[in-house]
């Protein structure tokens, strides 16, 4: 369940390119309101400010109550919205520089890769206190072993203490609409800007250090192909599992949870149309690994949403990604499966 409510999700997630991704798996058409969240091409720059980013953060003092009354802390501020200024997205040291969504992520990404691409999608979590844009390729890629993704620059920032400044490329394959990494023999290119007064973006190395998006499509062709050449039988399969999913021996809680999450795996590997295609291949195993995690895996103290676009900016989509190629590897005793 997610921390958002539906209506939250529907009204305040906006999901460009559904002719070639499909609907988001939060989609309720009794939740989007006076217009749909959902946009059959890129969404309109515009669509994100009005709908998104029409508000500001503001600093505001913070107060406590000593004995009756209230003092100011001298060294705290909270960041509140203009908006709803009872909201309270976070509370920093003096130090803190909040970066505004519509400047950082909206400006700033079309500095860096100018107006060839399109948002893909946009999104406010955790009351606004988290946000990220997303901007694609036009057109969806599809490999000749039938993987069709489109390749992305990721942008996000928050107000509540979550996230740096993050910009970073990423993969999306249609048919689960999961996030990838850039390439998977590397961690890919990413800048990260803290949220401090002296903290700033020079465009130039912005440029540098995240290429072009295109470059990534090429990269990541090149990954899929070779998953898709190395073979995985079905002892191998059965290994992997205990390697990434050991039942433990005695009978209790663990055990049954351990189960069950082997049995989903399995039919995700073996019967599920976001991966059975590539069953008995390395790109198999690891697209049912990550299907599994953006889809199914037990989120906690947050909402699937928000815990997805966090894991994707934090890096934990490219760990999760890699640990999984390397149980593989090492159950076929090979140093690597993709190169570096």
């Amino acid at each position: 369940m997610s921390q958002e409510t539906d209506e939250w999700l529907n009204q305040y997630c906006l999901i460009g390119c559904t002719d070639k991704r499909g609907m988001a798996w939060h989609y309720r058409e009794s939740a989007q309101g006076t217009e749909p969240n959902h946009y059959p091409g890129f969404i309109p720059p515009d669509d994100v400010i009005r709908r998104l980013f029409n508000w500001e953060a503001v600093e505001s003092p913070v107060f406590l109550k000593v004995d009756g009354e209230f003092q100011q802390i001298g060294d705290r501020k909270a960041m509140t919205r203009s908006d709803e200024p009872l909201t309270v997205l976070g509370i920093f040291k003096e130090g803190y520089h909040g970066h505004s969504y519509q400047e950082w992520l909206l400006e700033i990404v079309e500095e860096i890769l100018g107006t060839e691409l399109g948002i893909s999608s946009a999104g406010l979590l955790r009351k606004g206190g988290l946000a990220w844009v997303e901007v694609s390729v036009p057109e969806n890629i599809t490999t000749p072993e039938g993987v069709e993704f489109r390749s992305n620059l990721l942008a996000g920032t928050s107000f509540d203490g979550t996230l740096s400044t993050t910009y970073k490329r990423t993969n999306s394959v249609t048919v689960c609409d999961n996030t990838m990494m850039a390439s998977l023999s590397s961690e890919g290119e990413q800048l990260k800007i803290r949220h401090t007064r002296n903290s700033g973006l020079r465009i130039d190395d912005a440029r540098d250090a995240l290429s072009l998006v295109i470059e990534t499509a090429n990269k990541f062709s090149a990954d899929v192909a070779r998953l898709c050449s190395v073979p995985v039988s079905t002892r191998e399969f059965s290994l992997l599992l205990d390697a990434i999913v050991p039942v433990p021996e005695s009978p209790g809680r663990s055990a049954t949870v351990a189960g069950s999450k082997r049995d989903i795996l399995t039919q995700l590997y073996k019967s599920d149309s976001r991966v059975a295609p590539w069953t008995g291949t390395a790109f198999g195993v690891l697209q049912m690994d990550n299907t599994y995690r953006h889809h199914y895996q037990t989120v906690r103290n947050s909402g699937r949403a928000e815990r997805n676009a966090q894991n994707a900016l934090l890096g934990k989509t490219e760990e999760a990604d890699s640990k999984v190629l390397a149980a593989l590897a090492k159950i076929k005793g090979m140093p690597e499966l993709i190169a570096a």
